[in-house]
């Protein structure tokens, strides 16, 4: 099979990247040859044999807006010359409008634009603008992008509910939820020496509960002002927060709250496994999320997880593994959730073992077999129909399914 990939980024250490990373070697660990229409890529995959890499830069470009515009452009302009060439076409979400025989859907704008935590309703100025102008945009780039794919990858049940919203047909919605790296997010030892060494490393308290939050603190999205005002009514517990902290509210109303003792803003780092492996719980309550791969990443590290409905992937938090709460801003519902893990450690224990387990299903191994799974049903699939429908004397040697080229 001829399978063509289309996205910005295909390499480990970029979320949306890493999934269309995996996908593509366990498609070359298949026998597929592989087209890559994409800004970067992993040397690994550059060097492949069964690899071409066409690159679309857009390096120098001013703002995203216009990157992903000139992307789109030239990656259509691409496909509609060589499409008859190609099998099969997977696209991630509005990056381009030509037709995708799958599109992987990881945010749905439409859903974001309405959100009340939607930055340009938080900003009343050029930025808060141009935040509008770009959802605006891609919601309604994306509508067109699922209406001519033939089958839509929603990555998690959350995603898959916004795309039947937007009027995509639940019967061409597939749910894929991404995966995790099973060894680099693993479970610390259990021993409280061994911890309380590994948290000293870490520039971590020592010898307290500590619960943890990652995500960007630089706007009220990810929640964490609701942490912060449950952690008052929660005293015996402790707060790792990792993000960006220039620029952030958070650090000056925790020392309006009280909470500089107990609240430790680490800023932007990159050994979050470790960081997780030196905790004792992930509380992430997002306003808004499509499908977060911390959160699977705080499962597979063994924690108990209290997130909310409004965060994608909330649906793989099963109550032996942690609490999802039905309002994101419920403060005191926060505070309770908290302080029923916090008062019994073997509660959270037995919440941290099934925590694996959830986790053990969802390895980036998996996922990407699932994909592919997908695509050469799809592609035997329009195999048989070619035979099917067509007399010899009429048969292409290939047949693509979908459309051939950009509107």
């Amino acid at each position: 099979m001829k399978l063509c990939i289309v996205t910005h980024k295909i390499k480990k250490g970029d979320g949306q990247g890493r999934v269309n990373y995996e996908v593509a070697q366990e498609a070359i660990r298949r026998g597929h040859h592989l087209t890559l229409l994409a800004s970067e890529v992993a040397p690994e995959l550059e060097d492949n044999s069964q690899v071409d890499w066409v690159k679309i830069p857009v390096k120098g470009y001013p703002t995203e807006f216009v990157r992903n515009f000139i992307f789109a452009q030239k990656s259509a302009d691409w496909l509609r010359q060589n499409r008859s060439g190609i099998d099969l076409v997977k696209i991630n979400g509005a990056i381009n409008l030509a037709a995708a025989d799958v599109n992987a859907v990881h945010f749905v704008h439409s859903s974001w634009l309405r959100s009340p935590v939607h930055i340009s309703r938080n900003r009343r100025d050029l930025y808060g603008f141009y935040q509008w102008l770009f959802t605006a945009f891609n919601a309604r780039w994306e509508k067109q992008a699922f209406q001519k794919a033939q089958v839509v990858v929603a990555v998690s049940e959350k995603v898959a509910q916004e795309l039947v919203n937007i009027g995509v047909p639940r019967s061409r919605i597939r749910v894929i939820v991404n995966g995790v790296d099973l060894e680099e997010f693993a479970p610390g030892e259990s021993s409280g020496l061994a911890r309380c060494r590994h948290r000293q490393k870490l520039g971590l308290p020592e010898n307290v509960t500590l619960a943890l939050f990652a995500g960007d603190i630089r706007t009220p999205r990810k929640n964490l002002d609701t942490v912060l005002h449950a952690l008052v009514k929660v005293p015996d517990l402790h707060l790792a927060v990792v993000g960006h902290i220039e620029g952030s509210p958070f650090p000056q109303l925790a020392a309006s709250l009280g909470l500089s003792k107990r609240v430790h803003f680490v800023g932007y780092r990159r050994d979050i496994a470790e960081i997780m492996r030196s905790v004792d719980l992930f509380v992430f309550p997002s306003r808004y999320e499509a499908c977060t791969l911390v959160l699977l990443e705080a499962l597979s590290s063994g924690l108990p997880v209290i997130t909310a409905t409004a965060t994608g992937g909330a649906e793989l938090v099963t109550p032996e593994c942690g609490i999802v709460l039905p309002d994101s801003d419920d403060i005191d519902a926060l505070a309770l959730a908290l302080m029923s893990l916090v008062s019994v450690d073997a509660v959270m224990q037995q919440m941290g073992q099934a925590a694996r387990s959830v986790a053990e299903q969802y390895s980036w191994t998996t996922m990407a077999q699932t994909y592919v799974d997908l695509f050469e049903e799809l592609s035997k699939n329009a195999e048989h129909r070619s035979h099917t429908d067509l007399s010899p004397s009429t048969r292409p040697l290939t047949l693509p399914f979908g459309a051939t080229g950009a509107n």
